[in-house]
Parts: C-alpha cells; sequence; structure tokens
C-alpha cells in the first residue's frame, strides 16, 4: 500500500509542479546537491574532500517535447564541462527518457551521442539510469549501439525483474550499477516480494563481484553491505572492482564511514528544481528510506505536504475500488 502510495505521487505533474515552485522553502535542498550547476560542483567538491566520489544526475520529468529534452542535453553539456574545468571526481547519470527517448528514438540517439562523444573526450563516464519495463528495450538498444564507439557507458541492472540476470551476464564488461528497482511493474515482468527481489539482488552482486568489470552496489541496507564486505573477503575481490553507492543527504555518517574504511563509495548526486518524482520513488523502492532521512530533510512544512498528498492520493485510490 505504501509503495503503491508513492508510486502514485512519482507520478502526479501537479504534485511534481507544485514542488518544482516551492521545494527550496519546503527542505528539497536537503535531497538535492544544488539547483544548477555552481552549487552542485561546490556539493561535490565537499564530498571529493571526504575520499567520496560523485555521480551527478540533473534531475526531470515529464519530458514530451523535443525542446524540454535539447535543453536537458545542453544541462548535462555544461555538467560535463563544470566537472573537467574544476577537476572533481565525478561522472554522469541520466535518463534516456529526459534525452527524448519518449519522443522519438533517433532523436533520444543523437542526444545521447553527443553527450557521451563530448564525456569520452574528458575520459567520464556516462551510466545510463535504467527506468521502467517499457523503456528497457529501447534503453539497451542505444547503449548497445553507443558502446560500439565509445568505452565510457554503462548501465544500470534492476534486480526485480525476471530478465535481470540474462542482462546481467549479457553486459558483465560494463560498469553496472546494481539496484533493487523502483518502479511499479506487473506481475509478468517482475517480482512483487520484498524477500524474491532481496535474494535475487545479493545473486545479482555476487555474480558480477566474481565475473563483471566493476560494480556499482547502490543500497542504503546495511545489511547487504555487512553481506557484500563478507564476502568480498572470502572471494579476494580487490577494492578496485566495485564501490558503494547512496543517494545524496541519506545516511550520511554511514557514507562517510565506509570512505573512512577505505571502501570506494560514490554519491548519488541529483541536481535542479525538478526533485518530486524522484525522491518518490526512492521511497517508493524503499519505504523505511523515509526513517532515513524524515528528521534530516524535512521540515514541517514538508511533512505537512508530503502527508496530505499521500492522504488524498490513498482515498482516491480506496474511492476508486468502490
Amino acid at each position: 500500500m505504501l509503495k503503491d502510495i508513492f508510486m502514485g505521487l512519482s507520478q502526479n505533474q501537479l504534485l511534481n509542479g507544485a514542488a518544482k515552485k516551492y521545494g527550496l522553502k519546503l527542505g528539497a535542498q536537503n535531497v538535492v546537491a544544488g539547483t544548477n550547476v555552481e552549487e552542485t560542483i561546490q556539493s561535490i567538491k565537499e564530498l571529493n574532500a571526504h575520499g567520496i566520489s560523485c555521480t551527478v544526475d540533473n534531475l526531470g520529468e515529464f519530458v514530451f517535447e523535443k525542446s524540454e529534452a535539447s535543453a536537458a542535453k545542453e544541462q548535462i553539456l555544461s555538467v560535463i564541462e563544470a566537472i573537467r574545468e574544476h577537476g572533481v571526481d565525478a561522472h554522469i547519470s541520466l535518463k534516456p527518457s529526459q534525452l527524448g527517448l519518449d519522443i522519438d528514438y533517433h532523436f533520444c540517439l543523437e542526444n545521447l551521442k553527443e553527450i557521451v562523444a563530448k564525456a569520452h573526450s574528458y575520459d567520464i563516464f556516462v551510466n545510463f539510469d535504467m527506468e521502467d519495463h517499457a523503456r528497457l528495450k529501447p534503453s539497451f538498444d542505444i547503449l548497445d549501439e553507443l558502446s560500439k564507439d565509445y568505452n565510457n557507458v554503462g548501465t544500470v541492472i534492476q534486480a526485480y525483474f525476471f530478465q535481470a540476470e540474462e542482462d546481467l551476464h549479457k553486459y558483465k564488461d560494463f560498469r553496472l550499477r546494481i539496484v533493487k528497482g523502483a518502479y511499479k511493474e506487473l506481475p509478468n515482468v517482475a517480482y512483487q516480494e520484498k524477500q524474491q527481489i532481496d535474494e535475487n539482488y545479493i545473486k545479482l552482486i555476487e555474480w558480477h563481484l566474481l565475473n563483471g568489470k566493476f560494480t556499482s552496489i547502490a543500497t542504503h541496507d546495511h545489511n547487504v553491505i555487512n553481506h557484500v564486505k563478507l564476502f568480498v573477503k572470502q572471494n579476494n575481490i580487490p577494492n578496485d572492482k566495485f564501490e558503494f553507492q547512496m543517494l545524496y543527504g541519506f545516511r550520511k555518517d554511514m557514507q562517510l564511514q565506509l570512505a573512512k574504511e577505505g571502501y570506494n563509495f560514490c554519491t548519488y548526486v541529483p541536481f535542479g528544481q525538478d526533485w518530486y518524482g524522484y525522491f518518490m520513488r526512492r521511497l517508493a523502492e524503499r519505504p523505511q528510506n523515509l526513517n532515513l532521512v524524515v528528521k534530516q530533510v524535512f521540515n514541517k512544512k514538508t511533512n505537512t505536504m508530503i502527508g496530505l498528498a499521500a492522504g488524498a492520493f490513498a482515498i482516491g485510490r480506496l474511492t476508486k475500488k468502490k
């Protein structure tokens, strides 16, 4: 029920627009690293000072116009330029849908090619964030196409998909981020039970640590982290073959501790005004995330907005069922 509520909120364009307009007044600065490139670079520098690298995401939802996709492309290009100019330890994460995947495949491909080519010229890695099931195949197709000419691309494997193991094996020679999955998917394409997803998640991580190029383990779950620590020790897997990843603003103490212990650590750094859909999906992915950030992220106004929105959504769902 809670996951459904957060997923519904993430897809609500009205609430997304309101959050974009009033986000900073509601405490959104605690879940995004900045609203512009300059602020974001400063946040990256602060993380780098603690031995933490970053992957930067230009936030954006509901892109259905070419002008919006082109603007997103230019923003990402400016981030790449800023990473090079400031010499910070960071790379790019992007969503194909933000670059026009829902508008026109070839238009999206050309936008991504321009981004990847520029990043390649500066030796900057670009990660393709995978989205819902409907976008999986075209996103993988674009990755396949660009990897023919560029070696600075990688992607995400979502453990809740039945096809995840097959995709993991196919892309084992790529740098991969392994996650549980954050979208609501149908039972014919994805596991629905938490235990099944968790078991598959561990299975995929272990396989790629043993057989893959480089593994980014994206989780806030200390049980998974402790399991991985023991697994790499038992299998003599060197630190340069993997990293832990967490979201900006989540479990800050643990992020610092893992970096201090000598593990490679990367913080997922979102920036921009369009933060609402991104954050709701993080809560849908793991509702416990709300407990991790509620005190450090939200003020009273934010809690009120989310509470009212969630309540309205839940009532709407129940009314619909009747």
